[in-house]
């Protein structure tokens, strides 16, 4: 197969008119299946060259195949961006040729997908975008997908609007956006929002486990769209959504990835790590009330996958973690309800606070029990001894699957990342939206001054924004940044940020950046797609310093300059 794609390159280099559509097609999905996403690339990109795409049935096969690897992920996507602009599908009026092709839902489906499996959100966002620009409607296997991506980059309010549209779906598309529901509760997680996240799982309970209202169907009838950046913005981006669109001969398999939210029983459940983020945050801010009021409307409903023993796991969990005032303050809670818990639960807190060798608590809350009918003759001297059998209960598998993952949640909070860097981000990629590039740099130099740690899509967001605007010097000065922050080890840089820097900086024509960013990548063992900056080259710079030789140079600055124009050229096989 590698013969034959050489064999190919030599013949378009010499007859290219000999070479047949179909020809190029077969070799391509032959070369794909054999996990081969460079040659298969570098077929389907000559094709593109003479103005032809495969059919959308025969590209969904190739890329199908391709993006089962990161490598081949980058290529698709970056294939994709080729074929709109060809066509005209970016509003390029200089491009004349004919709109022959329109790529379809399940194509972008798949590279999206590949793009949350190898976790490249920046590519996968630029992907977004590219269906809002041309006309490309997102399906429901689309719209998990988006999800996900909108959650990696922290873009919370194009989450909710989208959420406003899967709220109204019919109760057979509740088990299909369980991910979507599971990605919108981890993003107010890590925006430290206890409030946002409570609201969420009340919604859930009432919009979907329920009979769904006759408007909200007539609603979903009507095209509905949302935007990505800001519905505030004239600029802002729409991409066409069907929520209850779904393709029936789907190649794709979605994988699941839900940590925090579970279908079962014909509803949306929380898991226990989703119940220890809410237990952690709650006694973080000091507000168990709120949290009692939380877990007795999700008992209630059943809505967790502790069903009706859910507040009596949460009380064991705290017990065994040793926060006893929480415990009594939940157990408190839930007796000012008229309901109080049985007597086994109020003994085991009795059981530990004697354990702690805390009596007066003890006490009180053995009088507690029999002002509310639960103290059995005998018990209040020594609980201790007496209980036993409900300590047993506190290991047992259902009870103490809560408390690991309690544990867990608290062992982990020291490697999350700052709940502000998501603010930040989020006001940044706005103000970059909007072209208002001065305020996106007050939000940085202000993330700095508060010792907040920038991420890559900071950078990102920066940089799309200067190059919307044209200002590549300015990207310049943000590497600078970049490399300071990489080699405190407090960015790790990425492929997609890389090659974001490498195009704006030959969009630019500083070839001395371009060569640093290409030695960054060579020391990190990065693939580059050289294909794509040969493009931009040509089509900006051909004719640079094509006939001017070194001992013609006028200053030192115009030969280094030659220099990395020439190295530049050789690495991507310009001749």
């Amino acid at each position: 197969m590698r013969k034959a794609c050489d064999l190919v390159l030599q013949i378009v280099r010499e007859k290219s008119g000999l070479l047949h559509d179909d020809t190029l097609t077969k070799l391509a999905l032959s070369l794909a299946r054999l996990q081969m996403p460079s040659p298969a690339s570098v077929i389907l990109r000559l094709m593109l060259d003479k103005g032809c795409v495969p059919s959308m049935h025969l590209l969904s096969l190739v890329v199908f195949h391709i993006v089962k690897s990161e490598i081949g992920t980058h290529l698709s996507s970056n294939y994709l961006f080729q074929v709109c602009d060809l066509y005209n599908c970016l509003n390029d009026k200089k491009v004349h040729h004919a709109v022959t092709v329109k790529l379809d839902t399940l194509v972008f489906n798949l590279v999206l997908d590949a793009c949350v499996k190898f976790k490249l959100s920046l590519k996968g966002l630029r992907l977004i975008e590219l269906m809002s620009l041309t006309g490309t409607v997102a399906d429901a296997h689309s719209i998990v997908i988006i999800s996900q991506i909108l959650e990696m980059n922290g873009l919370r309010d194009e989450m909710q609007e989208l959420k406003d549209h899967i709220d109204r779906v019919s109760a057979a598309y509740v088990c299909h956006y369980c991910q979507f529901y599971d990605s919108l509760l981890r993003l107010h997680f890590k925006f430290n929002d206890i409030d946002a996240a409570a609201k969420l799982v009340l919604d859930m309970t009432s919009s979907h486990n329920c009979n769904v209202k006759k408007e909200y169907g007539k609603h979903l009838q009507n095209p509905c769209f949302i935007s990505i950046g800001s519905p505030n913005l004239r600029s802002a981006l729409k991409i066409h959504i069907e929520p209850e669109q779904m393709c029936k001969d789907f190649v794709l398999k979605v994988e699941s990835r839900q940590v925090l939210i579970f279908y079962r029983g014909g509803k949306l459940v929380l898991s226990n790590r989703a119940l220890a983020k809410f237990i952690s945050g709650y006694k973080k801010d000091g507000r168990i009330g709120e949290l009692s009021k939380l877990l007795l409307t999700i008992q209630g409903e059943l809505c967790s996958v502790a069903g009706s023993s859910l507040c009596f796991d949460v009380i064991s969990s705290c017990i065994q973690l040793g926060w006893l005032e929480c415990a009594h303050d939940i157990l408190d809670d839930i007796e000012v309800t008229g309901s109080p818990m049985g007597q086994d639960m109020y003994l085991l807190l009795v059981s530990a606070y004697q354990k702690r060798g805390l009596q007066r608590e003890a006490k009180a809350l053995l009088k507690q029990m029999k002002k509310v009918g639960l103290l059995n003759t005998g018990l209040s001297d020594d609980a201790t001894g007496k209980h036993n059998l409900c300590e047993k209960t506190l290991n047992s598998p259902g009870k103490a699957d809560l408390a690991i993952a309690l544990a867990q949640i608290l062992e982990d909070e020291d490697q999350t990342i700052f709940p502000l860097v998501y603010n930040f981000n989020s006001s940044i990629f706005f103000f970059c939206k909007a072209r208002m590039i001065e305020d996106a740099l007050k939000a940085y130099r202000r993330m700095l001054s508060m010792n907040v740690q920038p991420t890559s899509q900071t950078f990102s967001f920066l940089m799309r924004g200067y190059s919307s605007l044209g200002m590549y010097r300015e990207i310049t000065i943000l590497w600078r940044d970049i490399k300071r922050f990489m080699k405190s080890d407090n960015l790790v840089g990425n492929r997609d940020l890389y090659e974001l820097l490498l195009l704006n900086f030959l969009r630019g024509g500083y070839f001395e950046r371009v060569m640093e960013v290409i030695s960054h990548m060579r020391d990190h063992n990065m693939y580059a797609d050289k294909w794509i900056y040969k493009i931009e080259f040509l089509r900006l710079h051909k004719n640079l310093y094509r006939s001017l030789k070194a001992s013609n140079t006028r200053t030192e600055a115009q030969s280094k300059r030659l220099e990395h124009v020439q190295e530049f050229r050789k690495w991507v096989g310009i001749d």
